[in-house]
């Protein structure tokens, strides 16, 4: 059974090799990842989190045709150039902000066989020491600390750790969902059971799995050895349930702070909006403007000819 970890964790590992079929025909020739949320790419944000959660370096698993990330964090001499040149401070600071923020290295999965195959392609990068999961569809609020408490639990109890949003059980069956036992301590409790994307009427609670995880490094042993589940891919959520059937401890994290999902067309707009609209640069005009908008809408039901 796994026991706490001497060695905190240092090193983070976020998949970027999915094809973004939600948002074609844009991401033919812009990986989702780099879409752009207000002025930044969903993918700093992610960087970001992690850096401000003390990982420092950062492995990206990267596919076919996703060039444009590694671009995206490599130094641009002849923009800064230009830019230092013009005087142009702000947006000089702004274009080294996403390339200092970490340390970027970059994997190729090679055949898309799911989150848990992305996964197991950081093992020569993580070794024997926990280390963390962030995918790129969930922007945590730079005000809430979701995985730094997260990386506390890992530190304090061992094993894995992954954050839990009640869903409500009308729509669990979207992700992967969770038994659980007793509360740890407040907000924290201890699964007995995962499954992924259940019937609604199966699923064992309405805590979701979202995109964030803690994982203690004998995850890969149990990668190997985990065969093709839900939609013929290697799922990471089979994976923490058979450590979980060996008695190795796995913790969930409950958590109900700000969250915004950029994997869905609708729910990347209102992202954008409620990000924007929290700048100080942005937000007095745009709340002005949406006030507006909204007041010229017809009523429902009405003409609109």
């Amino acid at each position: 059974m796994s026991v706490p970890s001497a060695r905190a964790a240092r090193k983070a590992v976020i998949p970027v090799a999915g094809m973004g079929t939600r948002f074609l025909p844009a991401t033919k020739a812009v990986p989702k990842e780099l879409l752009p949320v207000v002025d930044r790419p969903a993918l700093q944000y992610i960087v970001e989190e992690a850096a401000r959660a003390g990982l420092g370096e950062v492995l990206m698993v990267t596919g076919r045709n996703k060039a444009a990330i590694e671009d995206f964090f490599d130094r641009t001499p002849e923009l800064e150039a230009a830019l230092e040149k013009k005087g142009d401070q702000g947006r000089l600071d702004a274009v080294h902000e996403s390339t200092d923020v970490a340390q970027v290295h970059f994997v190729r999965q090679g055949e898309a066989r799911g989150l848990g195959h992305a996964v197991l392609q950081a093992a020569a990068f993580v070794g024997d020491e926990p280390f963390a999961v962030l995918l790129g569809d969930d922007l945590i609020d730079a005000r809430d600390h979701l995985l730094e408490q997260m990386l506390a639990v890992q530190a304090e109890h061992g094993g894995c750790v992954v954050a839990l949003l009640d869903v409500g059980r009308e729509n669990i069956d979207k992700y992967g969902a969770v038994a659980i036992r007793e509360d740890v301590q407040e907000g924290v409790v201890t699964i007995t059971g995962l499954v992924e994307k259940p019937p609604v009427d199966e699923a064992p609670s309405s805590l979701a799995i979202i995109g964030r995880y803690v994982l203690a490094p004998e995850v890969f042993g149990v990668l190997r050895e985990t065969a093709p589940g839900r939609g013929g891919e290697i799922q990471l959520t089979d994976a923490l349930a058979t450590l979980v059937e060996r008695g190795e401890p796995v913790h969930g994290v409950v958590f109900d702070g700000r969250r915004y999902d950029t994997g869905d067309k609708l729910d990347y707009l209102k992202a954008v909006v409620r990000l924007a609209v929290e700048r100080d640069d942005l937000g007095p005009p745009l709340r002005a403007w949406l006030t507006e908008f909204v007041a010229e809408l017809p009523a429902e039901g009405a003409s609109q000819a």
